[in-house]
């Protein structure tokens, strides 16, 4: 269940959730409850000086300093304190001089408390002892306590602990009190923390409470979402999982309506997705083609050497004149087949980019000079003049010399081919300055090509008078050869034409 994606989009939704809300609830409880305990610490803090200044005068009481603009001194501290009040009976205060360390004029004090707050306030003299005790517990030794113990020391001291009631917790604050440099005693408060702990649990409780719904209200908007994510990635598996089960292309690209059109990622994935897939239509059907086309092509030679290798057979052979032009069409049908496999082969490795060059330092003109001089015989007998022109004096080259004049040699060819008897082919050279590259145009005045068939022009197999090319040899290769071998060179081939006034072929190369 886990493997599906939609499960996994609302899981990884909700984990998220929960871990933000998780770590913000935490922030926010330690925050408030470093807030609540910071609050009533400076409270007890406050009572236990007003208790100094009444019981205890012109005396020091050390801890922290309390400022009523402290961001821990809330309103409801502050309102609290101003209620606070001490009602003092069988106290009678000695003169400053006299003031003795033991503060035995507190004996018969007697301390009770007006006040909203629930505190316990204790006076504990130099021993440890006891001497005045809200709740009427005196003469009880303190010396145990590691808190009387570090105020007789003159050190603040400030605890949370257990409370009086069984689950119930506590603060506890020992103040010093110090007269004529010495510590007479300490002022001992405590305070229940009940209070603070049913803020807490509240706000925890609410805290869970608003967690719940975030995460539901988050699991309905993450369960909108993945389906929103999920069904366009479903409906691609199932285009996918189609194309694998040998589905046909076409059935299977009309279900591209189908799909909803985001502008998201996953928009932009499935568009990408059925260009793919019409780029494999378009290569599935170029391959079918070109199958059956190469079938074609081998099938006419061998079918003729087959009629002609029989008919020898059945006694043409004993027929010297008839044997040898049997021969000879046998031996042109077997070049035409060479010729064939080789232009074939040439293809194949310009599409796998397994195309070796032998690269070297190379004159188009002279390699210009040399295909136009190869092809001399055929312009003679079509009585057709080749003019090779450059309007630069050189023209160097980095390329394969071998290649580069194929690719002139089919250039030349399919000129003198088309071009009308006595008519003219010009081979025309120039370097380009601006952009580096060195062009070379063919240049013929014979029937053109019509503007319907242009855009065809160098696909392989792909003649535009097929009945006339095929009888003259012609397999449609020569244009995608020289295409093949000019972009593995890093230059182009461009055809312009117009039918009955002849054809432009442009092959461009980089400057070395």
């Amino acid at each position: 269940m886990l493997t599906s994606l939609r499960v996994r989009l609302i899981l990884s939704h909700l984990a998220v959730i929960f871990v933000a809300m998780a770590a913000s609830g935490f922030l926010l409880l330690s925050l408030m409850e470093q807030y609540l305990l910071q609050a009533v610490e400076d409270s007890l803090i406050a009572q236990g000086r007003i208790v100094a200044e009444v019981l205890i005068p012109n005396t020091n009481v050390g801890g922290p300093v309390v400022e009523g603009q402290a961001s821990a001194y809330n309103a409801f501290q502050q309102n609290s304190l101003r209620t606070f009040s001490l009602q003092t009976q069988n106290v009678s205060v000695p003169p400053i001089s006299t003031l003795s360390r033991d503060l035995t004029y507190l004996t018969d004090a007697s301390l009770q408390l007006n006040s909203q707050l629930i505190t316990r306030i204790r006076i504990v003299d130099a021993q440890g002892t006891v001497s005045v005790d809200t709740r009427g517990e005196r003469g009880k030794s303190l010396l145990d306590d590691p808190l009387v113990a570090q105020g007789l020391q003159g050190i603040y001291a400030q605890a949370v602990g257990a409370g009086e009631g069984e689950s119930d917790t506590a603060m506890y604050i020992v103040l010093p009190v110090t007269g004529q440099g010495e510590v007479i005693g300490t002022i001992y408060l405590s305070q229940s923390l009940r209070d603070t702990t049913a803020v807490l649990n509240d706000v925890r409780t609410r805290l869970l409470i608003s967690a719940g719904i975030a995460l539901l209200v988050s699991a309905l908007v993450g369960l909108i979402l993945s389906q929103a994510v999920s069904k366009p990635v479903r409906q691609l598996t199932a285009t996918a999982e189609a194309i694998a089960q040998g589905k046909p292309l076409a059935e299977v690209a009309s279900q591209k309506e189908a799909i909803s059109k985001p502008s998201d990622e996953i928009g932009r994935l499935r568009i990408s997705f059925f260009n793919m897939l019409a780029r494999l239509q378009a290569a599935n059907r170029t391959q079918t083609d070109f199958v059956a086309n190469v079938s074609h092509e081998l099938r006419t030679p061998l079918t003729s050497i087959k009629g002609l290798v029989e008919t020898l057979c059945d006694g043409a052979k004993d027929d010297l004149a008839v044997r040898d032009k049997f021969l000879e069409t046998v031996g042109g049908e077997t070049d035409r087949l060479i010729r064939l496999v080789n232009d074939l082969l040439i293809l194949s490795r310009a599409d796998s980019q397994a195309l070796t060059l032998n690269l070297e330092d190379v004159d188009l003109l002279e390699l210009a000079r040399a295909a136009a001089a190869e092809l001399q015989p055929q312009a003679d007998a079509r009585r057709i003049v080749v003019i090779v022109n450059t309007l630069d004096h050189e023209s160097p080259v980095r390329a394969d010399p071998d290649r580069i004049k194929q690719v002139l040699v089919n250039l030349l060819a399919n000129a003198i081919q088309y071009s009308h008897p006595n008519g003219e082919v010009m081979v025309s050279l120039n370097i380009r300055r601006l952009d580096g590259q060195v062009s070379l145009k063919v240049q013929d005045n014979g029937i053109g090509i019509p503007a319907e068939a242009l855009s065809r022009v160098g696909q392989r197999f792909y003649r535009v008078d097929k009945a006339r090319s095929r009888a003259q040899g012609g397999s449609g290769l020569g244009l995608a050869i020289a295409r093949a071998l000019l972009e593995a060179h890093g230059g182009n081939l461009q055809v312009e034409s117009q039918e009955g006034k002849g054809t432009t072929v442009t092959a461009t190369l980089p400057v070395m």
